[in-house]
């Protein structure tokens, strides 16, 4: 599973001009799912992201989780985090799982959150989707549940 991490000081997102969902203060999270990912991949992700220590303290250092400034999360499943680039000038996405596992996935990972107390907003998954942010820092940082670096 790969996800590319926002932190943001707003977000949201919209499908056909409906507003899905919206955050202030917390991380937008790209989520990309893989054929291969497992429950294990979940477990890591559900463990590492809340518990990041990405936004910053009195002194302006990042010393504080999403839990500890009480944050949301925005989830938008993008199966184009899966993208091979190796040949040619299209991209191949043979990596990224069929819609009915990545969405039984999406919603484990989802659900997985919500359990550890997170407000959880998220798009509508395999829509196309207009996603708004104002990125905080700006700090992005990539997850690859599969080469956890």
């Amino acid at each position: 599973m790969r996800i590319l991490i926002q932190r943001v000081s707003r977000a949201s997102v919209s499908v056909r001009e409906e507003k899905l969902g919206a955050i202030d203060s917390g991380l937008l999270l790209f989520i990309g799912i893989e054929e291969a990912d497992e429950r294990e991949d979940i477990d890591w992700l559900v463990q590492k992201i809340p518990n990041m220590r990405i936004f910053s303290d009195s002194e302006g250092k990042m010393n504080l989780s999403l839990l500890d400034i009480k944050g949301s999360l925005l989830c938008i499943s993008q199966f184009t985090l899966h993208a091979n680039t190796k040949k040619g000038n299209r991209p191949s996405f043979i990596r990224a799982a069929k819609p009915a596992i990545a969405l039984q996935r999406y919603r484990e990972i989802m659900d997985a959150f919500r359990m550890q107390g997170i407000e959880v907003a998220e798009g509508q998954f395999g829509e196309h989707m207009e996603v708004s942010l104002v990125n905080d820092g700006p700090v992005t940082i990539w997850l690859d549940s599969k080469n956890r670096e």
